[in-house]
């Protein structure tokens, strides 16, 4: 990897990177995310891998291990472009034939295709599924096209070009186009981005940090540890924005204990990014400098809390402190730091990319953007759902979920993990948003 030392030097990486692929060439993409890693997906990539060896089609037919999906109980999930036939619960026997079938002559195997068990039709295109059509994908929807071991595939879709547009405007002028895109945390608070942002860059003392809070220890919540695992680069050039707004050179990513592959991506992520310049000294030529540093949490529950998070990467016990002081004021070791969880910093560079006017277009006047859920339990499709701020509950659990199984009864939903509430069929019609809900 050659150094980047100037925007017009991505842009040139970006157009020689796409002239080096063909869109037309058959590509299999195998979800490697830990869901579909539970599965056994790893020995359905190594089946696919021998069999295109085999054949003598390592330079016919591109093969690829993607983050999640966001549909894991289907894993694993083997999808083929250009043609997006999506095929579910694929096992190491299957790929010759899948081969043979699909990707040589594009004809489609039954009997791998997602079912509605509902209406019992069979969908051989992701797109078409129920589950995927009623989301708007735009923080999660990169992962099906990533391969997070390589950073071009990141830039091939135009990544790190947001981080160069910011490197373009004076700070506050991008911690302005955060507030107008009215960005609020998605960590569960829903704190205004862009005002917490604008409080770190004034708080006095000129040494400021900017942390990634990826401590996510929900029960049945995965959503920020599948946005690491498939997709670490988005985050980073959140976490890069961020930090040049606020005024920050350092950074952490506070990961916790459970998430090794999300770890593992993420080191790999960094590494890359810093040798094209992307991070370290002097970013783009731009004289901002901006280097990130991981930390592993040990696995107490409470260091999700801001105080306690940065206790932990402070070497202490994770335990909270009396919050006299914001941590925006007063933070890690003393010093104005700047905490938002991992979607909060991935929605960034979708901010930066097209504006805040593109950006508050979806969601409510009150909660712009998408948010990713985990749905789990009776419902009949269980997974990651990214849809717009604002949607109601029953058009989550209805659409995307399928409904309850067998048609029965609709009673409660519980929400927001341990301090959430279970909210009854009376409030179905309820909006999910952070004023609502």
């Amino acid at each position: 990897m050659s150094r980047l030392k100037s925007t017009a030097m991505l842009e040139n990486l970006q157009t020689t990177i796409l002239k080096q692929k063909d869109p037309t060439k058959p590509c299999v993409t195998v979800c490697l995310g830990t869901g579909c890693h539970a599965y056994e997906s790893q020995a359905v990539y190594d089946a696919f891998k021998k069999e295109i060896i085999a054949r003598g089609l390592t330079g016919e037919i591109i093969l690829k291990g993607t983050g999640c999906h966001g549909f894991c109980e289907q894993g694993p999930i083997v999808v083929i472009f250009p043609s997006e036939i999506f095929y579910r619960r694929v096992k190491p026997e299957d790929v010759s034939r899948i081969i043979a079938e699909t990707v040589l002559e594009n004809k489609i195997i039954d009997h791998l295709l997602y079912q509605d068990p509902v209406n019992g039709q069979k969908y051989p295109r992701e797109s078409e599924i129920p589950f995927y059509r009623h989301q708007q994908r735009a923080v999660l929807g990169q992962n099906r096209f990533i391969d997070p071991g390589d950073i071009d595939d990141y830039i091939a879709l135009g990544g790190y070009q947001n981080i160069a547009k910011a490197l373009q405007l004076p700070p506050a002028e991008v911690i302005e186009e955060v507030k107008r895109a009215n960005l609020r945390g998605r960590g569960g608070g829903g704190f205004p981005a862009g005002k917490k942002w604008e409080i770190t860059r004034k708080a006095p003392g000129k040494k400021k940090y900017v942390i990634v809070n990826a401590d996510e220890g929900d029960p049945g919540a995965y959503m920020d540890r599948s946005l690491l695992e498939g997709n670490p680069h988005l985050v980073l050039e959140g976490l890069a924005i961020g930090a040049y707004a606020i005024g920050a050179d350092e950074g952490y990513v506070y990961v916790r204990q459970e998430y090794p592959l999300a770890v593992k991506n993420l080191r790999i992520a960094i590494r890359q990014a810093e040798e094209y310049g992307l991070l370290g000294e002097n970013i783009l030529g731009s004289g901002f400098n901006f280097k990130v540093k991981i930390k592993r949490g040990a696995g107490a529950f409470v260091s999700g809390e801001s105080s306690a998070l940065i206790s932990a990467i402070e070497g202490k016990v994770g335990e909270p402190r009396p919050k006299h002081i914001n941590t925006a004021i007063k933070g890690l070791w003393g010093k104005p730091s700047n905490l938002n969880n991992v979607e909060t910093w991935a929605n960034v560079p979708l901010i930066i990319a097209k504006g805040a006017g593109h950006y508050t277009k979806t969601g409510n006047e009150k909660n712009s953007g998408t948010k990713i859920f985990s749905l789990v339990g009776k419902v009949n499709n269980t997974g990651l759902v990214e849809v717009p701020l604002g949607v109601t509950l029953e058009e989550i659990i209805y659409n995307s979920g399928g409904g309850i199984p067998g048609g029965k009864k609709f009673k409660a939903v519980q929400t927001g993990g341990p301090s959430g509430g279970c909210i009854p069929a009376a409030h179905l019609d309820t909006p999910v948003d952070f004023d609502h809900l």
